[in-house]
């Protein structure tokens, strides 16, 4: 079996490490330079997307920020999984926001601003504080701004007018103006859907954000009532999309509550738990449900937690000695801030997990992981 995927960062490379044994073949897509390469060595080349087009089987994809010709051509090869449209409402929170009204899922109370008028009326008709997202082009809390008193707006409305100026032309940019919520936690769930409308979802996660950039996640046992809760909504969002693959889901907790933060068509960084977590990860089950194999287990195998690391190239050796500590780095060259690798630690109680990931926190340096140990402190005061 051969799969395209369109993007050749982590998440192709981790596919395809994740689904050797299953014998299928990953070859990816570079959208910068319009080459198809190999994701675990991407100095090699098999030409452009025509080439990689005939090679694959079934395609897919690593992020949602794909140009729509590109989409075009790979859904009119009958190939493309999940289709189109589900990637293109990923890449535009509009269209999210479309979505979750269509499937009548809570989120929070928004306007959509493209013009100075309506950044105004967003003012008159939410309460503040407002956090602004730009609609296309922010991720991991780039484009977004936040507004906590209305002597702010003056300053912000010029900051936002020259993000529009200088972004793509002839597309009409715009911000969506949420309410922000107080909310008890962040939590993610990542689910798979097959071609039949079989779904399966992993527990929901704890997620922890350093700066706007997802630093820690934890997936335990959790509230049976809050994981059915968690499971309704990613049904109601995945058969509405018809969709194909793993869909991850970010969710604001308030209480017995969960509203929509936002949703990816894809594999989750908040996911990569699972490759020490679970039977079956997140990598290998997408890939089965986009080539028509039977989806694996989704059930947690042992309380686990994932550490990303950002912008470093290095870590002590000595994380190693730690039981259960598995390292995955992603061949990137360092750049502040850049997703380099992650480490996956696991334990047989919640207990033992957060001690080890205290462990963790007292090796790795401070300097670059300064939010672990306050983080895992809280964490384990929660436990006693």
């Amino acid at each position: 079996m051969n799969v395209l995927v369109l993007g050749a960062g982590q998440l192709a490379r981790m596919m395809a490490l994740a689904v050797k044994p299953l014998n299928i073949n990953i070859r990816a897509f570079d959208v910068g330079s319009g080459n198809v390469v190999d994701p675990l060595s991407t100095s090699t080349i098999f030409g452009g997307l025509e080439k990689g087009i005939e090679f694959a089987d079934f395609i897919t994809a690593e992020f949602e920020h794909i140009d729509h010709q590109t989409l075009a051509t790979c859904e009119a090869s009958g190939k493309l999984r999940p289709n189109s449209q589900a990637i293109k409402i990923g890449g535009d929170r509009r269209l999210e926001k479309d979505l979750l009204i269509e499937c009548n899922v809570a989120n929070a109370k928004h306007q959509i601003i493209e013009t100075k008028e309506d950044f105004e009326h967003a003012l008159n008709k939410l309460s503040l504080p407002l956090i602004l997202k730009s609609a296309l082009a922010g991720y991991d809390g780039k484009g977004q701004w936040r507004l906590r008193d209305a002597a702010q707006a003056e300053e912000i409305w010029p900051d936002i007018k020259a993000f529009f100026d200088g972004g793509e032309k002839n597309v009409k940019h715009a911000v969506v103006a949420e309410q922000m919520v107080p909310f008890d936690r962040e939590v993610s769930l990542v689910g798979v859907r097959d071609s039949q409308g079989n779904t399966k979802v992993y527990p929901l996660t704890e997620n922890h954000h350093t700066n706007g950039v997802l630093s820690v996640s934890i997936a335990t046992q959790v509230d049976e009532r809050l994981q059915a809760q968690a499971k309704e909504v990613f049904d109601s969002i995945a058969n509405e999309l018809n969709y194909i693959g793993v869909l991850a889901i970010e969710f604001f907790q308030i209480g017995e509550q969960l509203l929509v933060n936002e949703i990816a068509p894809r594999v989750h960084n908040s996911g990569h738990w699972t490759q020490q977590g679970a039977d079956t990860c997140q990598f290998e089950n997408h890939l089965r449900a986009v080539c028509d194999l039977p989806l694996g287990s989704t059930e947690l195998v042992r309380p686990s937690a994932m550490i990303n690391i950002l912008g470093e190239d290095t870590v002590p050796n000595e994380i190693l000695n730690v039981a259960s500590t598995t390292l995955h780095w992603y061949g990137k060259s360092k750049r502040t801030g850049r997703k380099m690798g992650h480490i996956n630690v696991s334990g047989q109680s919640e207990k033992e997990l957060a001690l080890r990931l205290m462990q963790l926190a007292d090796i790795l340096p401070e300097a670059a992981f300064d939010e672990l140990k306050p983080y895992v402190s809280a964490y384990q005061t929660k436990l006693d």
